[in-house]
């Protein structure tokens, strides 16, 4: 079972979202933001490239305005496929426009108690435990650092959260915790003795970088000047926006994408800039806000759009994308949870997003839930299942079962069936019981969801990591520690 992973490929669904004349509408506005408008890149480092490169940049302010034909032609450089690396190759995600893969969120700063149930700040225990949990669960493909370790200084924080993610499981590590030049060389210094060397590491990146944009329209400094550090090793990439109408974008749509679009590809024609063909990738988990608070939604109709149409932008750039699925604005595992996670991901899926991100979080990415972790992946296999269609030849036509059963005749007893009913979903979680024995009984699926998370906690073992090569990891970290 461990070490299987399942992703969406070959999909029988497919939607149109957005026209060609729609997207060459949004390409020539986000076009005119940056040649016009302007971004904020506030890194010497940023601004130099940018300067070296012929685009005008505002030392005081730190925007930049760059020419149409510098951002398409620096895009160009970008390579459309390439492997997200595992430490076992069995588990190696091609980033090839044809598969969907399922990750963790992040980076929440408080949890649900796996045994007590009460809400309280992340630490890193409680990242080592989600990466156990994570690494047994096949719908689960890759790994966001799920938590903060707020037990451990900010400075090297999400250094302590890789090593644990390593240590605890095979599958690919993507984080969108190292914020600074400092972080990311030895996130990188780390990723290459896991690798086994920085040529190795090149070839088989089994770490990413995401890093957040700042919108409207502005970049943090230390998380471009990492994603450089990244580039320059050949580890992948990516900018996430989270623009919300009304707030960080305009109340329409179409203008939100445009503000998140500029954002994200501005940065990666950055990145191409300063090393060419560098594996890169767009990110999104754009939302509105809400009409009452002004608060961020994490959940609702434009969510879901905005969901399909960024994956149809990242297929103009020919870049793969990360798109947030999942991650409820709920409370807890309800009702609004369902009909949340289960559209996003629908909406991702069918427009096949390359990597989807949220599983495990309630109240828009602050709160981890073991109990919605399981949920979440409840809800995956079942677009997993409708993305596969239905396949018509002369097998699945069953036309000799048919016959054999003729008119108020029963399939059960027949060799199609016992041949085929193993394709039919289960599921795990969803009440099928009659409804005196849920009466009586009296537990359910969150209760369901809980004993498994906590199952397979205690009996899993992921395959360990090389003690040395463990210390060698908590050797780099120290380092880092002392400066």
């Amino acid at each position: 079972m461990p070490g299987k992973i399942k992703s969406i490929t070959n999909p029988a669904l497919r939607l149109q979202i957005l026209s060609p004349e729609d997207v060459q509408r949004i390409h020539s506005a986000t076009l005119e933001i940056i040649a016009q408008v302007g971004v904020r890149f506030p890194s010497h480092w940023a601004l130099d490239l940018w300067e070296q490169h012929g685009a005008q940049v505002d030392r005081e302010t730190f925007i930049v305005k760059a020419p149409p034909d510098l951002i398409e032609n620096a895009l160009k450089s970008a390579p459309p496929v390439y492997t997200l690396a595992a430490r076992i190759p069995e588990q190696d995600l091609p980033m090839d426009g044809n598969h969907v893969y399922l990750g963790t969120d992040g980076c929440g700063v408080e949890v649900i108690d796996l045994y007590n149930g009460e809400r309280r700040r992340s630490r890193l225990q409680d990242v080592v435990e989600i990466a156990r949990i994570a690494d047994y669960l096949e719908e689960i493909a890759f790994h966001w650092v799920a938590l903060s370790a707020q037990d451990y200084p900010a400075e090297t924080r999400g250094l302590h959260e890789l090593r644990a993610i390593w240590e605890n499981s095979t599958k690919h590590a993507q984080t969108e915790s190292v914020y600074n030049q400092t972080e990311a060389r030895a996130a990188v210094e780390m990723a290459a003795a896991i690798a086994g060397g920085r040529e190795n590491l090149r070839k088989r990146p089994v770490l990413s970088l995401m890093q957040c944009t700042a919108s409207p329209l502005g970049h943090d400094g230390g998380s471009l000047e990492a994603a450089l550090v990244a580039a320059e090793a050949g580890v992948p990439v990516g900018f996430m926006t989270m623009a919300a109408c009304l707030t960080t974008g305009p109340a329409t749509l179409a203008g939100t994408l445009a503000v998140g679009n500029a954002e994200v590809i501005s940065a990666l024609a950055l990145v191409q800039l300063a090393h060419p063909g560098s594996p890169v990738f767009y990110a999104a988990a754009q939302t509105a806000s809400d009409l009452r608070t002004g608060a961020y939604t994490g959940g609702g109709p434009e969510d879901y759009l905005f969901g399909a149409a960024t994956n149809v932008l990242a297929d103009f750039y020919q870049v793969p994308l990360s798109m947030g699925s999942f991650a409820t604005g709920a409370k807890q595992p309800n009702w609004q949870a369902g009909v949340d996670n289960s559209l996003s991901t629908f909406m991702a899926c069918v427009a096949m997003s390359d990597m989807l991100l949220g599983v495990g979080f309630l109240h828009g990415s602050r709160i981890w839930s073991y109990a919605q972790m399981l949920l979440d992946c409840e809800i995956y296999n079942i677009v997993y299942k409708m993305m596969q269609g239905i396949p018509v030849d002369d097998e699945t036509l069953a036309m000799e079962a048919i016959r054999a059963v003729g008119p108020g005749g029963n399939f059960l007893a027949q060799k199609h069936t016992r041949k085929h009913m193993r394709e039919l979903f289960v599921p795990q979680f969803m009440d099928r019981r009659p409804y005196n024995v849920w009466e009586e009984q009296g537990d359910g699926p969150q209760d369901w969801a809980l004993a498994r998370a906590r199952q397979i906690l205690e009996k899993h073992q992921p395959e360990p990591l090389d003690e040395k090569l463990s210390k060698e990891l908590g050797r780099i970290i120290a380092a880092a520690e002392r400066g």
